[in-house]
């Protein structure tokens, strides 16, 4: 055992001093060019968060094979006869790409293919129509919505606009884009653009000492060129959150923590359904490690942003997974049940590794505050507390999960395991129904100080109050014995169906509301698959206990 120790003391120590060399030296080649400000949707931000923003735009991903989104998107304005053919537009829906008469066996496309389309131009005056007349847009119209978004975007680059570099003057906030730059700003931007075509080929070349000597003559030139905005605006873009922006974007601390949460789930596992309880101190220990980086996570985008990471649904997701652990370490303090943990890093994983590779559904990107959202205490206290309550639920959820395997496999010899599992249920759904319910008071005197009425059964607003009815019925039969321990696993699967509707389904499915910051499009078919197969897997679990119930000749009870 102790050696076991000294080996995870030593792989954690590994991890964290990796972690922590790569915030030393994350922008290794160019950092220059990744640390320029440039003003875009509303915020100043480093190039680099503004490229992989486009790149993930166009192509779906932050890098394309193997290119660097800054690199990628700056040879747009430098060469983009070479990309106006090239096929990089992602188009995901098929019933576009139908419409459009392009390759089904395709998903990526060329600009000047989707410019020159014959139907395009139809489509889009349809759009506009259903826009002016402030319709509800359908999944094909988002997606042409969407197609709009990236050919304008790609459009307006090529020909240096929509990178703004430098402020027009100490008076106004507007900035300038590239195209624009006159006479010193032009000549000191010129000077990045011949380093970059240098180091780019240089690279093309195989030289690595010239490519190496041409990317310290870009970061001079990238420094020449801020020093010099500087010395007529001062601190004119915050650089100091323009770097951490930067190394956050390199970091990527919420993958770090969803590895080191899988390996704690593992252990959890081995330690809850093997033979060697000693495991789960290990899992504990990735669990802190996980815990770190996700802190770490949150930190720098309360730093970048200075505001609570709870604004969109990539944020709440993220913060489920956090308010999961944090619950079940609570939990787990004072029933000692090896169930807990389980459940809570499975959630907490899933939901990180749903962030890092769902990019298109779950924006990441660092974005500012509807005015509605603009109070700092609100957002501390309505929307945090609501998105907890999730958290709680989420792991009832996962608990339910566990609890009707038992049931499935043989409950009389998994007994005192389903008897934990209960009461872990009963204990996390009483701290959810405490939540959801103080958050909706909340957000009802939110509602009242914003938008001058209290309660106005807006989509949001009914499915949480569902939600909330629906969990106190499960405490309700929880009391009044009429669910016991299969009917509240059951309970706490099915329930979850409430929470998915309030949390994913008004934003992402119905679009319609006051609570439009919310709202978003894709991933229908993935949530509602995850849905009925859990649902599927109750109703599985309900239909062969009866049956064998109904076979022994004994009461029924739920």
């Amino acid at each position: 055992m102790r050696k076991v120790k000294f080996a995870l003391a030593i792989f954690l120590s590994a991890a964290f001093a990796t972690f922590f060399l790569n915030i030393l030296s994350a922008p290794s080649a160019h950092a220059g060019l990744g640390d320029l400000p440039v003003q875009d949707d509303g915020r100043i931000k480093p190039y680099d968060t503004f490229a992989r923003e486009m790149l993930n735009l166009m192509w779906g991903h932050e890098t394309y094979k193997e290119r660097k989104a800054s690199d990628v998107v700056f040879s747009w304005m430098l060469i983009p006869e070479e990309w106006d053919n090239t096929k990089f537009v992602l188009v995901r829906h098929n019933g576009l790409r139908e419409a459009l008469g392009l390759d089904h066996e395709r998903l990526y496309y060329s600009p000047n293919e989707l410019i020159t389309n014959s139907h395009l131009s139809i489509m889009m005056q349809d759009l506009k129509n259903k826009r002016e007349a402030q319709e509800k847009l359908d999944p094909f119209y988002q997606s042409l919505q969407t197609l709009e978004n990236q050919l304008s975007a790609y459009q307006s680059l090529r020909v240096g606009h929509g990178v703004r570099v430098v402020p027009v003057d100490a008076k106004t906030a507007r900035w300038l884009d590239i195209a624009d730059l006159k006479d010193a700003d032009k000549m000191r931007f010129q000077s990045i653009t011949t380093a970059f075509v240098s180091m780019a080929a240089a690279s093309a070349k195989g030289d690595h000492a010239s490519e190496a000597s041409s990317a310290d003559n870009l970061d001079k030139a990238v420094n020449n060129f801020v020093a010099f905005a500087q010395e007529r605006f001062g601190d004119y873009a915050g650089s100091t959150r323009i770097r951490a922006e930067t190394a956050y974007n390199h970091l990527q601390p919420f993958r770090f923590a969803w590895i080191l949460y899988f390996l704690a789930l593992c252990f959890f596992s081995f330690a809850y359904f093997g033979t060697r309880p000693y495991w789960g101190k290990i899992g504990w220990g990735f669990t802190a490690g996980a815990a770190l980086f996700h802190a770490t996570g949150f930190l720098f985008r309360i730093y970048i942003l200075e505001r609570p990471p709870v604004s969109n649904m990539f944020e709440t997701v993220v913060w489920v997974a956090w308010g999961t652990v944090l619950l079940a370490t609570v939990l787990y303090r004072f029933s000692r049940s090896a169930i807990i943990p389980v459940a809570a890093t499975l959630v907490a994983t899933l939901s990180l590794i749903l962030c890092d590779v769902s990019s298109s559904v779950l924006d990441s990107s660092l974005m500012l505050l509807q005015p509605v959202l603009r109070d700092n205490f609100w957002l501390m206290t309505h929307v945090i507390i609501i998105v907890s309550s999730y958290a709680a639920f989420f792991l009832a959820f996962f608990l339910g999960d566990i609890v009707l395997f038992y049931f499935w496999r043989d409950e009389k010899k998994h007994a005192q395991k389903i008897q934990e599992g209960a009461q872990a249920i009963y204990r996390s759904v009483q701290v959810g129904v405490v939540l959801l319910a103080s958050g909706i008071i909340l957000g009802g005197v939110w509602a009242d100080y914003s938008w001058g009425r209290f309660w106005g059964w807006d989509p949001k607003e009914t499915w949480a109050f569902i939600a909330l009815l629906g969990y106190v019925l499960v405490l309700h039969g929880r009391i009044a014995g009429w669910l016991r321990h299969f009917g509240l696993a059951a309970a706490a699967v099915i329930s979850f169906s409430l929470v998915i509707m309030s949390w994913y389904g008004v934003n992402f499915v119905l679009g319609a509301g006051l609570h439009t910051y919310g709202f978003g499009a894709g991933g229908v078919e993935y949530v509602a698959g995850f849905v009925a197969a859990h649902l599927l897997f109750a109703a599985f679990v309900i239909t062969l206990r009866q049956s064998r119930l109904r076979s022994d000749r004994t009461p029924s009870g739920f």
